[in-house]
């Protein structure tokens, strides 16, 4: 598949063309074909993409340390991830072996992974311009893509005088790409799962969809 047209559209001089497969690359994919996948780039671009909105966020707003690591979430998170790669058209060019469905869980550690693979070929700066020129429009326009549905959920249950607790089901992956499974239980019964790339993440989901069952 030829991945140049899209970082050409963004002025991406791209030289290593392996390096961009695998950050394409599913582990689904690289199974079959005996390739690496995009997983260690993707750890990496997590942790470019927490630097350059860390960045911004300190630059350009007063908020404290916990009210800027809730707005970075909101604009980190899987949702956001996974509509910026939508939105540029990354999720057509994943490589997914046999069977494997695309989901919004793969196409935002494609974005992730993307974005390491132009840390390491282009620097820092241009990896911060090509973050810059997709999410803040999204940040200027204070788009919500994240709620603290674990405090909403607590709200909805503490009126009926219910307990709640949350229980991890299953932990898979190596440990530099973990996912958990949670769920969460009112009363004894399962209302709600999640899975995230930490306990958190899953636990949010989990709220999440405990809460729409619940708000009907």
């Amino acid at each position: 598949m030829d991945f140049m047209p899209f970082f050409q559209k963004y002025n991406l001089n791209i030289k290593n063309k392996n390096l961009m497969t695998t950050a394409f690359t599913h582990s689904s994919y690289a199974h079959e074909h005996h390739i690496k996948s995009y997983e260690r780039l993707e750890f990496l671009g997590d942790a470019v993409l927490e630097l350059i909105t860390s960045e911004y966020f300190y630059l350009n707003t007063n908020y404290k340390e916990g009210d800027m690591s809730k707005i970075r979430a909101s604009f980190v998170c899987e949702a956001a991830l996974a509509t910026y790669a939508k939105e540029i058209g990354l999720d057509q060019y994943i490589l997914l072996g046999n069977g494997q469905i695309n989901n919004d869980t793969i196409i935002a550690d494609v974005f992730e992974s993307v974005l390491g693979a132009i840390y390491l070929e282009c620097g820092f700066d241009i990896a911060k311009k090509y973050v810059d020129k997709i999410i803040l429009p999204y940040i200027k326009k204070g788009t919500h893509f994240f709620d603290d549905y674990k405090s909403l959920l607590q709200e909805l249950v503490q009126t009926d005088k219910k307990s709640l607790t949350y229980e991890l089901i299953k932990e898979e992956g190596p440990s530099h790409d973990k996912k958990f499974t949670m769920s969460v239980i009112i009363d004894g019964i399962v209302y709600g799962t999640g899975c995230g790339k930490s306990k958190k993440e899953a636990e949010q989901k989990a709220a999440y969809d405990a809460y729409q069952k619940r708000a009907k």
